[in-house]
C-alpha cells in the first residue's frame, strides 16, 4: 500500500513539474480592418502609419474600435488607402497581394471601378480601406 501511494505521489510530482510549451500563434501578414465606400479623403493617396503617435489616433476611431489594441502600436504598421472623390458608387480600393522580403513589406493594390452601363448610386463617394500589417518592416506600395 505504501509503495502504491509513493508511486502515485511521484507521478503527481513529475507531471506537475513538467514545463508547458507555448505555441507560437502565427498571425497573418496583413488584415483588412475596414473597407468603406464613403468616408475617405478627397484625393487619391496612401498613408503609412508606423509611428506610435500616428497609430494611437486609430485607437480613437469608432469604426476601428475592437479591431486594434495597444500591443498593435508596438508590433504593427497600418496603411490607409484613399481612392479619392468619385462621382458614383461602385468604386473600391483594397489589397490584392502582400509579400514580405528580408527588409520590406510589398503591398500590391487593387482598385475596382464600376462596369460601363452599370446602374449606380448617383452620389459622390470617397472609398477607403484601412489595413493592418503585422510587421514593423518598411512598407512599399505598388
Amino acid at each position: 500500500m505504501k509503495k502504491t501511494l509513493v508511486s502515485v505521489a511521484m507521478l503527481l510530482v513529475m507531471f506537475s513539474c513538467s514545463t508547458t510549451q507555448k505555441t507560437n500563434v502565427n498571425k497573418p501578414l496583413y488584415e483588412v480592418l475596414l473597407q468603406q465606400n464613403d468616408g475617405g479623403a478627397n484625393i487619391n493617396f496612401y498613408e503609412i502609419l508606423s509611428e506610435s503617435n500616428e497609430i494611437k489616433m486609430l485607437l480613437n476611431d469608432e469604426k476601428l474600435k475592437g479591431k486594434i489594441n495597444t500591443d498593435d502600436v508596438q508590433q504593427s504598421n497600418f496603411v490607409v488607402l484613399n481612392m479619392g472623390e468619385k462621382n458614383t458608387g461602385g468604386y473600391s480600393i483594397t489589397v490584392d497581394n502582400v509579400t514580405e522580403t528580408e527588409t520590406e513589406i510589398v503591398i500590391t493594390l487593387k482598385e475596382t471601378k464600376p462596369e460601363p452601363g452599370a446602374m449606380l448610386i448617383q452620389q459622390i463617394t470617397y472609398p477607403y480601406t484601412v489595413v493592418k500589417i503585422n510587421s514593423k518592416k518598411q512598407i512599399v506600395i505598388k
